[in-house]
């Protein structure tokens, strides 16, 4: 059987701020820095927290991505037509 909804009344802030009551973030455990996905549904809005931990192999591809962006932005690419790009991908 599933637990009874926890529910609670709140305000929204000029800025859009939304407090979560400490009843329901204790119960979820929601943490500062938490993240949430944001859904409007008829007349309610939607609120999941959402796991963004990554792994030392998603790090490792944001970094490199990252200095790919740096390189380009610093011209150390070269356009390549479309022929010339695929024989430098089979030499990878």
């Amino acid at each position: 059987m599933k637990k009874p909804l926890e529910s609670d009344v709140t305000k929204i802030s000029s800025k859009g701020q939304l407090i979560i009551p400490v009843k329901i973030r204790q119960k979820l455990k929601i943490k500062d820095g938490n993240v949430f996905a944001v859904s409007a549904v008829d007349n309610m809005v939607v609120l999941k927290k959402i796991d963004t931990s990554i792994n030392a192999d998603d790090l490792k591809t944001l970094r490199a991505v990252e200095k790919a962006w740096e390189d380009l932005e610093d011209g150390k690419y070269r356009a390549l037509s479309k022929t010339k790009f695929l024989e430098e991908i089979k030499i990878w």
